[in-house]
């Protein structure tokens, strides 16, 4: 009984292959695209895999076949992919489907949809360095007829499987093809139609995330990027960006723990201009007084104050190592990190209200021996966070910037039209009351 299905199934795609040959020879693109649908589906149920694998191939090689022919069968056999016995079978079929839209530029959608699926299948193998290789032979952002969306999760996903891998120099390249300003489009504005000649935009699967998921999706592969790269500042405002999202801003479950994260990673950053901004946006905000611990916190950072050290990790060590609200442990390297943003924020207090100091009163305002405060206020200096010198045979710090000639005779300059204007009304002055005290005696002596 099976020899006859079989031997019924190969006379019926002879007779469709004639019809085939007919058709696109006379440039029928409809009898053509339906005797190739037509062929597929009968191998598809007669469950006939093998013989289904040889007659896609055999088809898209046959001299002058259609694109629509083509496309049509591609996009036909993909949808079988999910209904192979199978493992094997399904990457079998997969694999022919890709090797037949490989260099078509009118199926690379559906090429770039199918990649996308043998990848998954290898990293549920445990091939995620397969996976990731698979990814990026696609480069999905020269493709004009996909949809938005599904270009940025095709790219988050290569960024994803670059992580998992270790590989952060190729995930960061990858992430550059992604614009943030993408993120802020207004998804509300009405489509315009395409013009006459232009490609049309194909809509994106109904698994693809929205344009918000995929703007979280984004910035969380970037916290993991930067996180290894241990650069708090980046972490930072990576968190802030997910904070402004308006689905996560209406969740108090939610943003709660992430305006947490963005003080920690506030306090972390090293002092410059963007940590200070954000430092002073973030205390704006305000929802910044549903944690009222946190807006102490950066209140201290902001106030131009010596802050004890022993006494902020007292109130605050509990926090700081409690994973349910960082959402993972920061471990010993941020501890440092903390005293070590604390003593350079306390050492630029200092500055502000000292010309000149000696290292052992600096050492005993900042509760650390001599060494120790020579070697921070050095790495301070050498990153151009402060200007100071020190004298060692004396001991003396000077945080006053030394002036070139230029500035000393700029100085003088300054200084002399200030005092000949001084001048000039101090003798308008006089003229005016001298003016005043004739006129006065003149009237006494009329009178």
């Amino acid at each position: 009984m099976a020899m006859e299905n079989v031997g019924s199934l190969d006379a019926a795609i002879e007779q469709l292959l004639n019809a085939e040959k007919h058709a696109r020879l006379a440039g029928d693109v409809a009898a053509t695209r339906n005797a190739v649908t037509e062929i597929l589906r009968l191998c598809f149920e007669a469950r006939a895999w093998k013989t289904l694998n040889d007659q896609i191939a055999l088809l898209s090689k046959r001299r002058g076949q259609l694109k629509q022919a083509v496309t049509a069968m591609v996009q036909q056999a993909m949808q079988y992919t999910d209904e192979t016995p199978d493992l094997e079978t399904r990457i079998e079929l997969i694999k022919t489907l890709n090797s037949v839209s490989a260099g078509k530029i009118y199926v690379e959608i559906e090429r770039a949809r199918l990649i996308k699926k043998l990848a998954k299948i290898k990293e549920e193998q445990g091939l995620i360095a397969e996976a990731a290789d698979l990814m990026q032979e696609i480069a999905v952002e020269t493709f004009g007829a996909m949809a938005k969306t599904e270009k940025i999760a095709f790219i988050l996903e290569q960024v994803r499987l670059c992580l998992d891998c270790q590989d952060y120099v190729r995930a960061q390249i990858l992430s550059r093809k992604i614009s943030t300003r993408v993120f802020d489009a207004d998804v509300t504005k009405e489509k315009k139609k395409p013009k006459e000649g232009d490609n049309v935009v194909e809509e994106a699967p109904a698994d693809i995330p929205s344009l918000p998921e995929l703007k979280r999706i984004y910035y969380e592969l970037m916290i993991r990027y930067y996180s290894h790269k241990n650069d708090y500042l980046e972490i930072c405002r990576c968190y802030k960006a997910i904070y402004e999202i308006p689905s996560v801003k209406e969740n108090l479950a939610e943003w709660i723990p992430i305006l947490r994260k963005i003080c920690w990673y506030l306090v972390l950053s090293p002092h410059d201009p963007m940590q200070s901004s954000l430092l002073n946006s973030t205390l704006e905000d305000k929802n910044l007084s549903e944690i009222p611990n946190f807006k102490l916190l950066l209140k201290q950072l902001v106030t131009m104050e010596v802050i004890q050290w022993t006494t902020l990790w007292d109130s605050y060590k509990d926090e700081f190592e409690n994973q349910s609200n960082l959402g993972k442990n920061l471990g010993e390297k941020a501890a440092e990190d903390l005293r070590e943003r604390v003593i350079e924020h306390n050492i630029i207090v200092i500055s502000k209200y000292y010309g000149r100091i000696t290292l052992k009163r600096l050492a005993e305002l900042l509760c650390l021996s001599v060494q120790e405060a020579e070697k921070h206020l050095s790495d301070m200096v050498v990153s151009k966070a402060l200007v100071a010198k020190i004298d060692r045979p004396m001991g003396i710090v000077c945080f006053q910037r030394a002036k070139d000639s230029n500035d000393v005779l700029i100085s003088w300059a300054a200084n002399l039209e200030r005092l000949l204007d001084l001048v000039e009304k101090s003798c308008h002055q006089i003229h005016k009351e001298t003016m005043v005290h004739k006129a006065a005696l003149k009237f006494l002596k009329r009178e």
